[in-house]
């Protein structure tokens, strides 16, 4: 039985600490921090093991689990507690719609894993052009870079769909300009928060911005919808 034992844990995948945690998440979330960690356990949102000394060691599930916590926010805008909700229910074996999309998403399906494409694998993903890529670079909708994530391939989706509406990425190009004034604006509005210093402040900070940025979408969509309603009943 002891024997047994000694194996099953010989064969289980090993722990991993917050340091080799933040080195396999940070290339694909550079924001990422030990304190940004933290305040996710302090939430409750994930929960690793802990050694008799006290260290956190997070297991493979804790870490995909981090993978899509942190992608509901940086691709979405969720705020933590619709993020919470979502995951309340997966935890307890149910199959919740995912946030927005109107989707029932299972739960072997919150483990995503981190795909990274090059350039021509990117394009063949998304069912777009070169030249339409390349369009979509000009234009500073996607920035050049040696491989691209999950985001980037959901944003060449979206342009392939708007190019069969005849928007181009040509009449996009005020969109980073838009981006960079909405993220002055809730840089300013956090400038006083993010004053503190400690890890837990940082932390709170950072999840403030994801809000704020979530509301500035609401914002946009209303404003979006209320001018369609009338230009449809003019």
């Amino acid at each position: 039985m002891a024997a047994a034992s000694a194996n099953a844990r010989s064969d289980a995948a090993p722990l991993l600490s917050i340091g080799q945690v933040l080195a396999r998440l940070t290339p694909e979330f550079p924001e990422l921090s030990n304190s940004k960690l933290r305040f996710l356990e302090e939430q409750g949102l994930v929960s690793p093991a802990r050694t008799k000394s006290g260290y956190r060691k997070f297991s493979g599930d804790d870490l995909e689990r981090l993978r899509l916590i942190l992608s509901m926010q940086r691709d979405h805008y969720f705020p933590l507690k619709v993020i919470r909700t979502y995951l309340v229910e997966v935890d307890a074996g149910r199959s919740p719609m995912f946030p927005g999309s109107g989707q029932s998403v299972g739960a072997p399906s919150i483990h995503p894993s981190a795909r990274r494409f090059s350039r021509n694998e990117l394009i063949r993903e998304a069912g777009a052009t070169p030249m339409l890529f390349n369009d979509a670079v000009s234009a500073s909708l996607i920035l050049p870079a040696e491989n691209y994530g999950e985001d980037v391939a959901s944003l060449l989706r979206i342009l392939v769909e708007l190019q069969r509406s005849g928007i181009e990425p040509r009449h996009l190009r005020g969109f980073r300009a838009s981006v960079e004034r909405e993220v002055g604006l809730i840089e300013s509005a956090l400038s006083a928060v993010s004053k503190r210093n400690d890890a837990a402040g940082r932390a709170r900070t950072a999840d403030r911005a994801v809000e704020i940025a979530a509301q500035l979408e609401g914002v946009r969509s209303n404003l979006v919808r209320t001018a369609l309603e009338r230009h449809q009943s003019s």
